[in-house]
C-alpha cells in the first residue's frame, strides 16, 4: 500500500514507515502531523486516483525533526562595475516518518513512539555555603585587566581573552610547560618568560601598582630633569 502525498509543493510516494524530508512544516519532534492532499492510494482493491485529490484519504506521519539542508552559495558580480555580492542560505526541513495510509476519512489510529520522560528525580539539595565564599568566588571568576601587564596591548589582551585566558591567577598559576604551549600557540616568541608575566601577575594579585605604569613614571621624572 502506498499513496501519492503533496506538500510543500512537491509531491512524494509514501508508504508505511518511510521516512522523508519535505519543506519545513511547523511543530515540535514527536507530534503527529497528518497530510491531507492526497493524489492518488494504491491498495489491494486496486488505484484510487483523485480529481484532483482523493477523498476522504490523508497520510498520518510522526514529526521526527526539524533540520536545514546544506548550505547554498549565491554570487553575482557585474564586469567592470565593481560589484560583487555574495550570500549563503540553508533551507529549513521537516523530516517525516510515515505511520499510516487512511482511507474512507478514518482517523489515525497508530500512535508515535513515545516521547522519553523527563527525569523526575528530586533535585538534590546542594550544601549551603557562607556568602562569603560566594562572594569569594565571584571576585576570582571576574575578569581581569590584562593589559596591566607590561608587553600586552589591545591586540594581545584579545588573543589571550579568546584562548580563555582571563584573569592574572590564571596566568600567575601557568607551569613552565603550559606557558611554553600558550607562547606557541599565540605566536609570542617568548614574551611570557621575556616579560615576566608569571611574576608580574603574582605583582598584580598582591596590589602592587603594575610595572608598565611604574616604568612609565620613571621614565615621565627623567624627562622632567
Amino acid at each position: 500500500m502506498y499513496a501519492i502525498v503533496k506538500t510543500g509543493g512537491k509531491q512524494y510516494r509514501v508508504a508505511p514507515d518511510d521516512v522523508l524530508r519535505v519543506e519545513k512544516i511547523d511543530g515540535a519532534p514527536g507530534d503527529v502531523v497528518t497530510l491531507d492532499q492526497v493524489l492518488m492510494v494504491a491498495t489491494d482493491q486496486g488505484l484510487e486516483v483523485g480529481t484532483p485529490l482523493v477523498e476522504g484519504a490523508a497520510v498520518s506521519c510522526e514529526l521526527v525533526e526539524q533540520t536545514r539542508g546544506r548550505k547554498i552559495i549565491i554570487f553575482k558580480k557585474k564586469r567592470r562595475k565593481h560589484f560583487r555580492r555574495k550570500r549563503g542560505h540553508r533551507q529549513h526541513y521537516t523530516v517525516l516518518k510515515v505511520l499510516e495510509i487512511l482511507t474512507g476519512g478514518a482517523k489515525p489510529s497508530v500512535k508515535p513512539a513515545a516521547k522519553a520522560k523527563a527525569d523526575t528525580k528530586p533535585a538534590e539539595k546542594k550544601a549551603e555555603r557562607p556568602a562569603s565564599d560566594d562572594k569569594a568566588t565571584a571576585k576570582s571568576n571576574e575578569a581581569d585587566d590584562l593589559s596591566l601587564l607590561s608587553g600586552v596591548g589591545p591586540v594581545l589582551e584579545k588573543k589571550l581573552r579568546e584562548a580563555g585566558i582571563t584573569t592574572f591567577r590564571q596566568i600567575a598559576e601557568l607551569t613552565p610547560e603550559q606557558a611554553k604551549e600558550l607562547d606557541e600557540k599565540l605566536g609570542l616568541r617568548g614574551r611570557i618568560e621575556r616579560e615576566e608575566w608569571i611574576e608580574q601577575a603574582k605583582e598584580l594579585m598582591a596590589g602592587k601598582a603594575p610595572r608598565a605604569k611604574v616604568d612609565q613614571k620613571k621614565a615621565a621624572q627623567k624627562d622632567k630633569k
